[in-house]
């Protein structure tokens, strides 16, 4: 039986929010909510991934599993293979790859994830949601993502896709055709290993999405729903919106 095991990649530098991995969410540190939630899912072992001293030991003060890794890293794909290295993961392990900035990560979300793993034939998986509204259908910063018949991930953008050529937009997200992608990963560490190796492809800089490089050289990425929807922590923004779910549901 292959180990699960969770990383979650933690940078302090950030663009928009630096420091956002250590900012407070009504008493605890952002990484801190996330690490509670993954550990939830039942996992083989938990890890947080990061280039800075300040989250290394402060991730440690609060009891949590901590590896420093390189600050050259270009995406959590990457810190998450070196980390698969230092922890010599067999290549049927599962590297599962949490977002940061997701302190609301739902176990199920997880095990949803973890399940795609059930058929040997998968190296790559991913989440994703029904778009539901016109908003995050049009809206630049949410991926959207095509599937095959199989539920493996044909493509994805940042523009509406499918194109809405005979009917109206309404009308398809009505008819369930849109899904926005939920940015966690998952890979086989034979797999991990190899993307890792990959340059990055056209598509990936065109669009900004790391996945597409893995699509351009035939990796097939499957596809797990999910029905919940999470808040992510880019922005000071979004910070006042989290707080304000924790104070609805008391959490």
């Amino acid at each position: 039986m292959p180990q699960f095991i969770g990383i979650i990649p933690a940078r302090y530098a950030s663009t928009r929010f630096p420091g956002k991995p250590l900012i407070d969410i009504k008493g605890k540190s952002m990484i801190e909510r996330v690490y509670e939630q993954v550990l939830k899912a039942g996992l083989n072992k938990v890890y947080v991934a990061t280039d800075s001293e300040k989250i290394y030991h402060h991730v440690n003060s609060f009891g949590g599993n901590c590896l420093m890794t390189a600050e050259s890293h270009q995406s959590g794909t990457d810190r998450c293979n070196e980390c698969a290295i230092q922890l010599n993961l067999l290549n049927d392990d599962v590297v599962i790859n949490i977002q940061g900035d997701e302190p609301f990560i739902q176990a199920e979300q997880i095990t949803s994830l973890s399940a795609c793993f059930d058929d040997v034939n998968t190296h790559i998986a991913t989440l994703i949601k029904q778009i539901t509204n016109k908003d995050d259908l049009e809206s630049n910063s949410i991926p959207k993502v095509l599937l095959n018949k199989n539920n493996d991930a044909i493509i994805f953008s940042r523009s509406v896709i499918p194109y809405p050529a005979k009917k109206k937009i309404e009308e398809l997200i009505a008819e369930g055709i849109y899904f926005k992608h939920i940015g966690i990963y998952a890979y086989r560490v034979e797999t991990l290993k190899e993307i890792a190796l990959l340059p990055a492809s056209k598509l990936e800089l065109t669009e900004s999405l790391e996945q597409l490089r893995w699509i351009e050289n035939g990796y097939k990425i499957k596809a797990a729903l999910t029905n919940v929807e999470t808040i992510a922590i880019d922005t000071p923004e979004d910070l006042s919106r989290a707080i304000q779910y924790l104070e609805n549901t008391k959490g």
